[in-house]
């Protein structure tokens, strides 16, 4: 699930509260790197999870339509296509997968408003609209519908996202990545296969596609990452201060430090990835996580370091 670009944001995430903070432990960090990445998988099944009670609202707003006083012929016999998808009847009645989101408390309980805000959105996409027009019926269609829910709804509200920093400090940037993953189980399911957790790490996940393709682990290139430049990042810090004597340290940015520690990590660690794999890698976090300044300063540092460890 996981994949290596991922994993140097995850580290990157560790070490700059290093930085910043400086109150950390090498224990502690790994544990926070761990924390972070396994917040990823329970983030999509969070959002895997929204399919049964989105089509429980919209089945209940039919029911209340139907009920009305004076209810119009199309409240009395109305298009039951998405109230009745075979998406969230599979869903609902797979035990391990109802079971692990019971098992970690992933309700959308108290979040009716914003599925409500989600219903409304899609009712007036063109998308949602040919869906409810096509008479044909098919799990691969409503796949592809919440397929398009997932791109088109979620990715787009700020409610979403404001409801994602609520709940977990490690959500708030993982929300495209962990939609992907749900869109990639949607197509699964769509081809008739069955739901599965996957792996949480991207090799753990080919090596259970493809039994006789052997990876390094991309947990222990994880690990080894931060380990090496949390140890490393003091040495890292001084050595830039020699190489730019004339900054004062309070104006080299914290996301910068741990960007470069991290790099210089890397190359040391895992020589065998080409120093231009890893430059490339970090000045395109650079571009997401520090000042526009930033994809310079790092590519300038980050590649003298490199180079005085050839």
């Amino acid at each position: 699930m996981l994949d290596r670009r991922i994993l140097r944001i995850k580290a990157f995430k560790v070490i700059y509260s290093y930085a910043v903070a400086g109150q950390m432990d090498l224990k502690e960090a790994l544990g926070r790197f761990e924390a972070s990445c396994e917040a990823t998988r329970d983030l999509y099944l969070f959002l895997l999870s929204s399919i049964s009670p989105l089509t429980g609202i919209a089945r209940e707003r039919q029911l209340s339509r139907m009920q009305k006083l004076h209810p119009t012929e199309e409240d009395l016999h109305p298009n039951d296509k998405f109230v009745t998808n075979a998406l969230a009847t599979l869903l609902e009645g797979d035990p391990d997968f109802t079971k692990l989101v019971s098992r970690k408390k992933l309700s959308w309980e108290q979040y009716d408003i914003l599925l409500k805000t989600i219903l409304d959105s899609m009712a007036e996409k063109p998308y949602f609209q040919a869906y409810m027009a096509r008479p044909a019926r098919s799990l691969r269609q409503d796949c592809e519908l919440f397929t398009h829910v997932f791109e088109e709804e979620f990715s787009d509200l700020d409610p979403v996202r404001d409801l994602l920093e609520e709940k977990s400090l490690y959500w708030s940037d993982d929300l495209e990545y962990a939609l992907t993953q749900c869109c990639r189980t949607l197509r699964e399911l769509g081809q008739g296969k069955p739901w599965r957790l996957p792996e949480l790490y991207l090799s753990d996940e080919v090596m259970r596609r493809k039994p006789d393709v052997r990876l390094q682990s991309d947990r222990d290139f994880a690990r080894k990452l931060v380990t090496a430049a949390f140890t490393g990042y003091e040495a890292t810090f001084a050595r830039i201060r020699e190489l730019v004597p004339d900054w004062d340290s309070d104006r080299l940015f914290y996301a910068d430090m741990a960007l470069i520690a991290l790099g210089v990590a890397e190359h040391r660690t895992f020589p065998d990835i080409p120093a231009e794999v890893t430059l490339n890698e970090y000045i395109e976090i650079a571009k997401d996580f520090s000042s526009p300044k930033s994809r310079q300063f790092v590519n300038g540092l980050l590649d003298k370091l490199i180079k005085e460890t050839i």
